[in-house]
């Protein structure tokens, strides 16, 4: 056992060796606009992977089809550690929503979840409701003529207008925008009612006062700043089964060597012990993740079961997009 052990810490060492090359920059994918939560997160990360692989890692955002053009860009690339995808919920819920999509459970290899967000529901600051009763009557009284903004198909806010539009017998017309930036910039302005947004993006304007906040997905309230302590869970403000958080994990391309995997994951998890890195997290109101999820084994498990979940949401809602 002794023996095997050293053996395997001398693979290890010789692999971290050997990868990533002196010089030679690793790229983190991001299949969604600049400025949205995954983006945010994903160059959080990268700084802490920098300190430990000792190399440049870059982040490029490769947008469009809701994620599934960036994903395809990392299954195309060489299978060697050098090109990575980071995405959200996203994963499992493109099988549903694109039927060309790629299968997230077999086209890529693991590397493990990194964080997790939850959601808050937002309106424009002139809203007349403020809390979900009486947003349900005015939805009512509104007949359709209400809109929810979103960063578009499968998108987390997607998603979670899935679950407000389940709760209300009355139709929310969606109003899909291309990321999350020109979505939160709308509800800023007026121009549209509510958005179903990842705390990172929506704390800052709920913090300086340019929208106003009905309710989050925590299972528990924010506990800082007041602004932030304020807000309802929807639990507590009356939308039942709706307590869940957007998660983010690493990826590569199908194929790439189990020890430059082994390598990669173990940066992972050291780098969401940085101390800048969770303290970024913490005022983004997200949760760096230190369960079995951090393992790839978790994060397959975790996406199968994400998978079968969102999908059967997605088709009671024929939200099929081809």
């Amino acid at each position: 056992m002794a023996l095997a052990l050293l053996l395997g810490a001398a693979a290890c060492a010789s692999a971290r060796a050997a990868f990533p090359e002196a010089g030679r920059p690793i790229k983190i994918v991001v299949p969604y606009s600049s400025g949205g939560p995954a983006d945010k997160t994903a160059r959080d990360l990268a700084a802490a992977l920098r300190k430990v692989l000792e190399t440049s890692v870059v982040v490029e955002n490769v947008a469009g089809a809701s994620g599934t053009v960036g994903a395809n860009k990392v299954l195309q690339a060489a299978p060697d550690g050098y090109t990575l995808l980071f995405s959200h919920i996203g994963m499992s819920t493109a099988y549903a929503l694109y039927r060309k999509s790629s299968d997230t459970l077999d086209d890529f290899e693991y590397l493990g979840v990194t964080s997790e967000l939850p959601m808050i529901l937002i309106g424009r600051l002139n809203l007349e409701p403020s809390t979900w009763p009486e947003l349900v009557r005015w939805i009512k009284a509104r007949k359709g003529n209400v809109t929810i903004a979103n960063a578009g198909t499968g998108s987390a806010s997607h998603m979670c207008g899935l679950l407000i539009q389940s709760q209300v017998d009355t139709q929310i017309t969606a109003v899909p925008y291309k990321g999350t930036s020109p979505a939160m910039s709308d509800v800023v302005g007026g121009y549209v009612d509510l958005l179903c947004d990842q705390s990172s993006t929506a704390s800052p304007q709920i913090v300086a006062g340019r929208v106003k906040a009905i309710a989050t997905t925590r299972k528990t309230r924010f506990e800082s700043p007041p602004v932030m302590a304020a807000i309802p869970t929807m639990e507590e403000a009356g939308l039942k089964g709706i307590s869940f958080s957007v998660w983010q994990g690493l990826y590569a391309p199908k194929g790439t060597p189990h020890i430059v995997l082994q390598v990669l994951n173990n940066a992972m998890r050291q780098a969401l012990k940085d101390p800048a890195y969770v303290e970024r997290q913490r005022a983004d109101g997200a949760t760096v993740v230190t369960d079995e999820r951090m393992t790839p084994e978790g994060h397959r498990r975790l996406v199968k079961s994400e998978t079968d979940k969102w999908s059967a949401i997605i088709k009671s809602a024929n939200g099929f997009a081809d």
